[in-house]
């Protein structure tokens, strides 16, 4: 029986005092929630963040990291760094870095490869553009990015992975895929990871649904056979709107 993990991408935002002070505020207002709960802040905000949420049910992850472990990579974030932090988790994939920053499917790849074997989780994200979408092409382009995403991965290694979808036509446009466009996409990702592993993995994985999520869709989304949680963006940076996401079944 799958569980719910509800994340928090904070993107470029938030100040190391903000954090603390969001962070303290998400402690007691998710106190007793039994599903996985996430916030991602920016990589100046990491320490304080998981200092802050120590001894909570908050768990932090980071919103992206290098490839390589080091080296000469200015401006970069390692995997050792993120662990030296105290970070388990690493959101990778995201639409931003596909369509801003030019990151291939075989460069998140590694990424993803270089994150288990240092043992942190990863959210490994996926989506297509609204061009795709009209083309007709949504799962084509879901499933390729799987595909190439989880590439090298054995088995054993996916109960550390979480698949986030996220329409790039919906994040942060206010629009958001209805819950049976979206529960439909989700089925065909688990679908993919049937026959690239087996229905036992398929059935195991947790898909997470991003793209607008508000707390007047979370439980209508949440409620699809195949969406196991959320990677919250713009709602995830105010407490009193990323509680009510997180405590949909309440």
């Amino acid at each position: 029986m799958r569980s719910y993990f509800i994340a928090g991408n904070w993107k470029m935002h938030k100040t190391v005092g903000e954090t603390v002070s969001l962070i303290n505020e998400l402690k007691n207002s998710l106190k007793g929630v039994s599903h996985k709960v996430l916030v991602a802040p920016p990589f100046t905000a990491l320490d304080a963040a998981v200092k802050a949420a120590e001894g909570s049910n908050i768990l932090v992850g980071a919103q992206n990291m290098s490839n390589k472990e080091s080296g000469a990579h200015t401006g970069e974030v390692s995997v050792v760094m993120l662990k030296d932090l105290g970070v388990g988790c690493v959101i990778l994939g995201h639409s931003e870095r596909r369509i801003i920053y030019k990151e291939s499917d075989a460069f998140i790849n590694e990424k993803v490869k270089l994150a288990l074997v240092h043992g942190l989780e990863v959210i490994l994200c996926v989506g297509e553009t609204l061009e795709e979408r009209e083309a007709g092409k949504a799962e084509t382009v879901v499933n390729e990015q799987l595909e190439k995403g989880l590439s090298g991965i054995s088995e054993d290694k996916l109960p550390r992975i979480t698949i986030a979808y996220e329409p790039v036509w919906a994040i942060g446009t206010g629009k958001t895929a209805t819950p049976e466009d979206a529960d439909e996409i989700h089925a065909s990702a688990r679908k993919k990871i049937a026959a690239l592993y087996s229905q036992a993995a398929a059935d195991a994985m947790l898909i997470q649904y991003g793209g607008s999520v508000k707390p007047d869709n979370a439980k209508e989304l949440m409620a699809m056979d195949n969406i196991d949680g959320a990677l919250v963006g713009g709602a995830a940076l105010d407490s009193a709107s990323f509680t009510a996401i997180a405590r949909f079944d309440s």
